[in-house]
């Protein structure tokens, strides 16, 4: 019979990972490496492996790739992990390398969604493969992970499919599709799959695993948080709120007072005189609100989300599921949520419970070789490499940016290593990683300065349902104390061996400034010349739809940044990174950010375009052209949408007024826009009148964007993506003037 799914709602009693009695399979201890082979499997004494995980990437086993945290933590379980990395997907015959698992398949996309992985934000193929061995695109199909549980289906059709990753994490629900320009069904309908994991896997893929190795069915587990599954029909035993309607959405858009003392909420209460078996529907005997309503026990209550059939027809009902969707995505409150597809439910649990810092230890602590398998030879694989020497030291982000994957992925609670663990792990690299030259590439994570921030109440963090911590200001409940990483920084270039340790994470300056000390140890001691920061926008109407600070938060922290490189008389210089085309954004707000990036004398080489990837919340805005920030209703907010590869590439033309090629493009902007006033040769103006001759600026030989001068493509290469006109001009042999004729 299949189990009745209850969630516990108290996530201080989650079981830890490593209190699990491990499995039999225990004894053969770590393997150097994963198996990829039934030679190698050979080689450690396995006739069979447990768990068999199917990635898009290739198999590096470094604690940056899903596959290799996954496989490791099972192995540590006491189980057999195989690796099938990239398969040929074009038959089911490379899915079946390693015979059949005892217990289950896992399928991932890999670190990147396959969709993002291979096309631009303009739907052009990308030629190259940063996961793949030197750099090969073309070694994976789109949605690979959809294709690839097919695939394995198709090559043993009663083995489980467990599927993960990011990929699978952003289409457990009817979801809007940018390639195809249409919404599409959850994954799991396409995919054949058993169950779906999304956000961080470590907790489900455990007790999954434990559960099937104990004689559990795969269609028995049905209560696991963090995972999704088809059924006919709810389970027995939830009470249902219908928030399936726009404007009838039931109990989803009153906030709990985050306040009151939570023992003082009203509850509903089980009819104590009939009772209740698994087969049962729930009777209740609710009490009456303040205000009206009924209001059942949070951690029994399911929201019913319009019909897949709904929103792909309704825009709007796709905002308003989208809205309900990231309301319910806090573990300390969030419902459960059900979906129809055709005569199926598609039925969510709610999300994971984070990882605590132990259990973190404890994951990044295991035995990973930290170079990719020697199957690939010397061929490199440009994503290990940029992240070879670098470390993670926490995951989540409360950033809430809305065209951003990771609160949806990871969730908005940081969950933080410990100090220990991450100097263990520094000098692990120092002494095993090949080419290890003293320099740390980055220590950081999703942002670089949120490690250890956290709500000050554990009451009040688990009743929020805020989507930002920081936006529209820094909430006074979240603690903003930057000293715990100030600690990490200086016990780690202390280390022995260690020359430098840089800082290549996206900073939140916002959370920065709050602490003066902090900006001055970042500056004066691990920025390399150049810091990346993300103001994304200057203008108050995209980035209210970004949930980003406004741009004198970016001016107050470029002070600091200035002053704290002036005191130990380094030049230095910040990077900002904007974005084109976000929904939100008007022509004229992109001409108000090219003549703030003219006045401050920033020239950006490459830029980012607005990619609306599945599920986030300005896709929402992108598809609908409504605002799921705000109440969806028939009449609510709309929000101007750029479409149109003439309007996109006029945005990008303007975060790039300084290059010939658009002039003509932006002249025609405008004039229309009523601005010719901007169109001459003055300081004043941002493009010229007249065209320059087409070899000038088509010519292999790239301008210095600095001095205006000539650089040749090899001296180009190494040139940041964006520079100030401020920089010292660089003396190269192509530069020098050549004499005047007689």
């Amino acid at each position: 019979m299949i189990a009745t799914a209850r969630i516990d709602a108290d996530t201080r009693y989650a079981r830890q990972i490593f209190d699990y009695p491990h499995y039999w399979a225990a004894c053969f201890g770590a393997a150097p490496f994963l198996p990829m082979s039934r030679a190698e499997m050979d080689v450690l004494g396995w006739d069979a492996c447990d768990v068999i995980l199917v990635t898009g990437d290739a198999y590096v086993d470094h604690p940056s790739f899903g596959m290799a945290i996954i496989g490791r933590l099972l192995e540590a379980q006491g189980f057999r992990v195989g690796i099938i990395a990239q398969p040929d997907w074009r038959s089911a015959a490379a899915f079946t390398g390693l015979g059949e698992p005892r217990l289950f398949f896992g399928v991932t996309a890999g670190n990147m969604d396959s969709m993002i992985n291979r096309y631009t934000a303009d739907r052009r193929i990308r030629s190259d493969d940063a996961y793949s061995p030197g750099g090969q695109g073309g070694l994976r199909p789109d949605r690979c992970s959809l294709v690839y549980a097919q695939r394995v289906r198709e090559a043993y059709p009663q083995a489980p499919i467990v599927m993960g990753g990011i990929e699978a994490s952003l289409r457990r629900i009817a979801h809007y599709d940018y390639w195809q320009d249409k919404v599409r069904r959850s994954i799991l309908v396409d995919a054949k799959a058993d169950l779906l994991i999304y956000g961080n896997g470590e907790r489900a893929i455990i007790d999954i695993a434990h559960r099937l190795a104990g004689g559990e069915a795969i269609g028995d587990i049905r209560d696991v948080r963090g995972t999704a599954y088809l059924c006919a029909a709810a389970p027995a035993g939830w009470y249902e709120e219908d928030a399936s309607c726009v404007d009838e959405p039931g109990q989803v858009d009153p906030i709990i007072n985050p306040y009151v003392d939570t023992r003082d909420l009203p509850q509903c209460e089980l009819d104590k005189d009939k009772q209740l078996d698994s087969t049962d529907a729930v009777v209740w005997k609710p009490r009456q609100r303040k205000g009206g309503g009924w209001r059942p026990p949070r951690e029994r209550s399911v929201l019913r989300l319009p019909a897949y059939e709904a929103v792909r027809q309704d825009p709007v009902l796709y905002a308003h599921a989208n809205r309900v969707l990231h309301l319910e995505t806090n573990p300390g409150n969030a419902r459960a949520l059900i979906q129809k597809h055709g005569d199926r439910e598609l039925w969510l649990n709610p999300p994971p419970i984070p990882l605590s810092t132990e259990e973190m230890d404890y994951v990044y602590d295991l035995p990973y070789a930290r170079v990719p398998h020697p199957a690939y030879g010397g061929a490199k694989i440009p994503a290990y490499e940029m992240i070879r020497f670098s470390v993670n030291i926490m995951r989540g982000c409360f950033g809430g940016c809305t065209f951003c994957s990771i609160t949806e992925h990871e969730g908005r609670i940081i969950q933080s290593r410990s100090e220990d663990s991450i100097i263990r792990e520094i000098e692990t690299m120092r002494d095993q990683v090949p080419g290890f030259s003293g320099i740390v590439s980055d220590l950081g994570g999703p942002t670089a300065n949120m490690y250890r921030l956290a709500c000050r109440s554990r009451e009040i963090e688990a009743a929020c349902r805020k989507p930002s911590c920081v936006y529209p200001a820094i909430c006074d409940n979240l603690g903003t104390d930057h000293g715990p990483l100030i600690r990490l920084y200086r016990r780690a270039r202390a280390l022995p061996g260690v020359r430098r340790i840089l800082i290549g994470s996206g900073l939140r300056y916002d959370l920065a400034v709050r602490s003066p000390e902090y900006v001055r140890e970042l500056v004066q001691h691990h920025v390399g010349g150049y810091l990346k920061i993300a103001p994304e926008h200057t203008q108050p109407g995209p980035l209210s739809k970004m949930m980003k600070p406004g741009i004198g938060t970016y001016d107050t922290f470029k002070a600091m940044f200035d002053r704290f490189s002036r005191e130990v008389g380094k030049e230095q210089y910040l990077i900002p990174y904007f974005i084109a085309a976000h929904p939100g954004t008007s022509d004229e707000d992109m001409l108000e950010l090219a003549l703030w990036l003219k006045k401050h004398g920033f020239r950006a080489d490459q830029v980012q375009t607005f990619y609306p990837s599945p599920m986030a919340t300005a896709t929402a805005m992108y598809h609908s052209g409504r605002n799921p920030l705000r109440r969806i209703r028939r009449d609510s907010e709309k929000v101007d949408i750029v479409r149109g590869e003439r309007r996109r590439r006029l945005h990008k033309a303007f975060l790039r007024y300084h290059d010939p090629a658009n002039w003509p493009l932006l002249r025609e902007a405008l004039k229309s826009m009523g601005r010719a006033d901007l169109i001459g040769p003055g300081k004043q103006h941002l493009v010229p009148r007249h065209q320059p001759v087409q070899a000038q600026y088509s010519s292999p030989v790239r301008k210095n964007s600095t001095t205006g001068a000539g650089v040749s493509p090899r001296a180009a290469k190494g040139r940041l993506l964006t520079q100030h006109t401020g920089l010292p001009p660089r003396p190269e042999a192509s530069e020098r003037r050549r004499k005047k004729p007689a």
